[in-house]
């Protein structure tokens, strides 16, 4: 695998001397680890930032486009050249903005971070206004799945051959054991225009979709569930119906089978209304009402802050406070990174505070179910338009999960015999999600635009068996990951 991503770096560099599409990676000068999130303007209000691994892409075919300006918290202001960049090998090195407090503040009086907690909460309906305003948003999520234990076994079937049911269990433990040597994962994208009314109403306009997933290795729930009711129906006639008991549950409606093996094309398209409201509720993440993510993060009742340093973020002055819980229903541990001069907030790290979880499930022993939220983190970044309103430049979120399903299925046949086959199946596994969105525009809104647009019920999207360079050719877009670029499904 290092082989193959270290090629694909060196094919990006040899390539984009030639190319439209520039691919360039940002390093800090001392160490060399990546810099990421760092805002690369290509005009006044346009650009990208960095990614995870510290890499963006420009297009250059703007003969307009002679250099771009590079800002990053904690590093010196940058502009460089096109022809610079390409000097350097596609690798620009960025410098730190070595910032001691006792050298910004003379009087050696470091600031007190609740009193600069409190002007930022009294400066909130200044600094933001998320309400009637248009976004064009480019948004990924990658999906992770791995799976632990998995177990399935048909224990019993008073019908069937002894030979026949240890071929029906081989097949079962096969299935399993695919399943848990696969590298489960899955990318979405799309790139179009995000509607905001308010926290509770939006409208989203698609333009282009994409998902790149290995169809013949899903292993969603959804997708092990039938692959291994295919095995059992085997064994089943399917010409009678049957009722379902599990566990302490009783399904008495009778389930026909007739249709089961017929599989229908799978659509290749997203519901918009989904994706308007999976969008809308990451949106709300960075937005400040009552009871929201962040103004319980300003909660002195919830957490203590701490001064910890000053930085510079594009120029200006900016305080890091850290914040941990006070009370034990706060779960968030992580910084804020707050303007010395407006007193609004520019950016957000977070994740769980130890010990401490989202939603939890344990009904192991009664129901055979366990699930918890193990795994919340991400950050925010804010940048401010022409008129001095902060809004959303980039929101990353990480959720991830551990589940545990051991469950008993019996199909007892609707009929004078009363054919039985028991089924007994156990997955064990964690689940992790990883969240992103990009805004690259906005602009103020009216009410009768906001009525005037149309969403659509579903929206196409174009399936990927690899990564292709050439689809957001000329988008601005989050630059893919190394892992991304190198996905492959099987033939």
């Amino acid at each position: 695998m290092k082989k193959i991503l270290l090629s694909i770096v060196i094919c990006l560099a040899s390539f984009s001397i030639y190319a439209q599409n520039v691919t360039i990676k940002l390093i800090d000068s001392k160490t060399g680890n990546p810099v990421k999130y760092a805002t690369i303007k290509t005009g006044k209000y346009s650009g990208v930032i960095s990614n995870d691994e510290g890499y963006f892409t420009i297009h250059t075919e703007d003969k307009k486009l002679e250099t771009i300006s590079i800002s990053c918290l904690g590093y010196q202001n940058k502009t460089i050249s096109i022809q610079k960049i390409k000097d350097l090998n596609f690798i620009i090195k960025l410098e730190e903005a070595i910032n001691q407090l006792d050298e910004v503040y003379i009087s050696n009086k470091v600031p007190n971070a609740d009193s600069i907690i409190t002007k930022v909460k009294s400066k909130l309906a200044i600094n933001y206004n998320s309400n009637l305003n248009k976004y064009t948003i480019f948004r990924r999520t990658t999906n992770y799945v791995d799976f632990k234990n998995l177990e399935f076994e048909i224990e019993k079937a008073s019908h069937v051959k002894k030979k026949k049911l240890e071929s029906a269990n081989d097949n079962l433990k096969a299935l399993s054991k695919k399943i848990r040597e696969s590298d489960i994962v899955q990318f979405e994208d799309f790139k179009g225009e995000f509607y905001a009314l308010n926290k509770d109403s939006s409208k989203i306009v698609v333009n282009k979709a994409t998902q790149l997933l290995d169809y013949k290795n899903d292993f969603s729930i959804e997708q092990i569930q039938e692959k291994s009711q295919n095995i059992i129906l085997k064994y089943l006639d399917t010409t009678k119906t049957y009722k379902l008991k599990s566990g302490l549950f009783k399904i008495e409606d009778s389930l026909s089978l007739k249709d089961e093996n017929s599989e229908e094309d799978h659509k290749k398209e997203y519901e918009v209304t989904s994706l308007n409201e999976e969008t809308r509720s990451f949106l709300r993440r960075s937005q400040f009402y009552e009871n929201s993510f962040l103004n319980k993060l300003l909660s002195f009742a919830l957490y203590e802050y701490t001064y910890e340093d000053v930085a510079y973020n594009n120029t200006e002055l900016t305080h890091v406070i850290n914040f941990k819980p006070k009370k034990g229903k706060a779960k968030y541990t992580g910084r804020l990174f707050i303007s010395d001069d407006t007193y609004a907030i520019t950016r957000v790290d977070y994740k769980y505070y130890k010990n401490r979880h989202g939603a939890k499930v344990n009904l192991k022993f009664i129901l055979g179910v366990k699930y918890i939220e193990n795994l919340s983190s991400g950050t925010l970044l804010f940048e401010k338009d022409s008129s001095n309103i902060y809004h959303p430049k980039y929101l990353k979120r990480n959720t991830g999960s551990y589940f545990y399903v051991n469950r008993d299925v019996k199909f007892i046949e609707n009929s004078s015999t009363r054919n039985k086959v028991s089924f007994s199946f156990k997955i064990e596994g964690d689940n992790r999600n990883k969240e992103e969105l990009l805004f690259t525009a906005n602009n103020k809104l009216s009410l009768l635009d906001f009525e005037a647009i149309k969403q659509e019920k579903v929206v196409p999207y174009k399936q990927l068996s690899k990564f292709e360079k050439t689809i957001w050719d000329n988008e601005q877009i989050i630059e893919p990951s190394l892992e991304m670029k190198a996905f492959e499904s099987e033939e």
